[in-house]
């Protein structure tokens, strides 16, 4: 398996950005200190998924942070990302596997404990666990309770991350439970600067996986 840390997991949303300021914006956060990124497009063609992983990947490779592509597996493949995410309606984790090999980072959406475990027996480097905050992005989602995150993380030995909503405003509900970082889209996304942004949302994760130890 690939090594990725997931301290500062970006997740993008290129809604209502010309590419160029997308990737501008992919950039900064990088800069500022995003440890993994998620390329999640719903709308785009295959090809259009492709080709803009492609220009990700470049400059995700810059930065030696590894590309995880959205549910889509093929994209992945034709692409060369090191790895995909997928969640309760897409690919089963174990048949990803077979698929993919060892050398992909298969991360797993999970909101229940069950749900962790088997994508963890399955196969799954690690998890999203949320939302535990309404979110704006056009993913539906449905509410996580931290005790419920808190749960996941004490009943699998992999990564879990916290995801849905949060900013640097609002991640005081994590405090003390043993994730291994949380994602972000719009806090980044949104921000009138992700590289500073990215920062502090860096270090204000790291500070919470220590709390959680």
């Amino acid at each position: 398996m690939r090594e990725f840390d997931p301290t500062l997991y970006f997740i993008t949303d290129s809604t209502g950005f010309r590419e160029e300021e997308f990737l501008y914006r992919t950039e900064e956060a990088l800069k500022g200190g995003a440890t993994l990124l998620q390329l999640r497009e719903k709308d785009k063609t295959t090809r259009e998924y492709i080709s803009l992983a492609q220009k990700v990947h470049e400059i995700t490779k810059k930065y030696r942070v590894p590309l995880i592509i959205d549910d889509r597996i093929d994209v992945a493949l034709a692409m060369g990302a090191e790895g995909v995410h997928l969640g309760q309606s897409d690919m089963p984790i174990h048949a990803a596997r077979k698929i993919l090999g060892e050398n992909y980072v298969i991360g797993a959406t999970a909101k229940t404990v069950p749900q962790a475990t088997e994508a963890y027996e399955q196969g799954a480097d690690y998890l999203g666990v949320g939302a535990i905050y309404p979110t704006t992005t056009k993913v539906k989602t449905v509410l996580t309770s931290t005790e419920t995150l808190d749960a996941i993380c004490r009943a699998v030995p992999i990564p879990v991350n916290a995801i849905g909503g949060l900013n640097k405003n609002n991640l005081q509900v994590l405090e003390g439970i043993g994730i291994a970082g949380f994602c972000v889209v719009s806090a980044i996304m949104k921000a009138d600067d992700p590289k500073t942004e990215a920062s502090i949302l860096l270090d204000l994760a790291k500070k919470l996986k220590e709390a959680g130890r």
